[in-house]
């Protein structure tokens, strides 16, 4: 109910910036959690999760997450790479 499903999901690589504010100092959240419960609402599957980025916050009156997904580039292949690089 918190995140809406998107359509068509996310594919390719993809980058996650999750902060996390708790409402005390003894978190019960993990992150991994929240990979797989978002899989099948932004993406086709967790493993497509390439870089993280995971932030810690406090917050008792407002405990939350917040999630920014970014779609990686793709990337040359690395012959290509190599002959743009000599030129």
């Amino acid at each position: 109910m918190q995140c809406p499903a998107i359509t068509p999901l996310m594919s390719g690589d993809i980058r996650m910036h999750i902060t996390i504010y708790y409402a005390s100092r003894r978190p019960d959240l993990d992150e991994s959690l929240i990979l797989d419960l978002l899989q099948g609402l932004v993406y086709v599957n967790d493993r497509q999760v390439k870089e993280r980025h995971t932030y810690w916050g406090l917050d008792p009156k407002n405990p939350r997450t917040e999630i920014i997904i970014e779609q990686l580039p793709k990337k040359m292949p690395a012959q290509r790479r190599a002959k743009k690089e000599t030129k």
